[in-house]
C-alpha cells in the first residue's frame, strides 16, 4: 500500500492532491489525532510551529522529515515552487520552534544547511521520497533549503 500510494503521490493528480487538499487538510488530522493522522502517513509528518518572520505570531505548517540521531531534517520544498515556502523565512528570523510528532512536542534550533552537509542531506531526503528529486527539476533553478533542528537542552 505505502508503494502505491508514493506512485501517486509521485503522479500529476497525486502533486496536485498533496498541494491543494493535504496541506489544508493535514493540520486538522494532525491536532486532533495528536500527531498520529496525515493523508500521507507513507511518510513521517510532524508539525512545525515557528514565530512569523514580521509578525510574530505562531505560524504552524505540516512537513515530512526524517530524523537523524537526535536531529529532525525538514526540506523547504514549497512541492517544488519557485519560491520558498513561508515557515523557511519564519525559521530564518526565528530559529526557535516548537516540533509536534506522534502525540510528543518539543523545543528545537533550526539552522539551514549548506554545502556537503546540505548535499548529503538533500540526497537522503530524495530517497526517502522520490518526489523531492520531482520538485528539485520543477522549482525553476532554485536551490530546496534543508534545515536541520537540534532540541533545546
Amino acid at each position: 500500500m505505502a508503494r502505491g500510494y508514493a506512485a501517486f503521490g509521485a503522479s500529476p493528480a497525486g502533486h496536485w492532491f498533496v498541494r491543494n487538499i493535504s496541506r489544508r487538510l493535514d493540520p486538522f488530522l494532525l491536532r486532533v489525532s495528536g500527531g498520529r493522522l496525515s493523508t500521507i502517513a507513507v511518510y513521517p509528518v510532524l508539525t512545525l510551529t515557528a514565530r512569523g518572520a514580521r509578525s510574530g505570531a505562531p505560524r504552524s505548517a505540516p512537513l515530512v522529515y526524517f530524523t537523524e540521531g537526535d536531529q529532525v531534517v525538514l526540506m523547504a520544498s514549497n512541492y517544488g515552487g519557485n519560491r520558498h515556502p513561508a515557515w523557511c523565512h519564519n525559521v530564518r528570523a526565528h530559529p526557535e520552534v516548537t516540533l509536534s510528532a506522534n502525540g510528543e512536542e518539543g523545543r528545537y534550533i533550526g539552522r539551514e544547511t549548506t554545502g556537503e552537509e546540505r548535499e548529503r542531506l538533500w540526497e537522503l531526503a530524495k530517497q526517502m521520497a522520490r518526489n523531492y528529486g520531482q520538485y528539485e527539476q520543477m522549482t525553476a533553478g532554485r536551490e530546496i533549503p534543508v534545515f536541520v533542528f537540534t532540541p533545546v537542552g
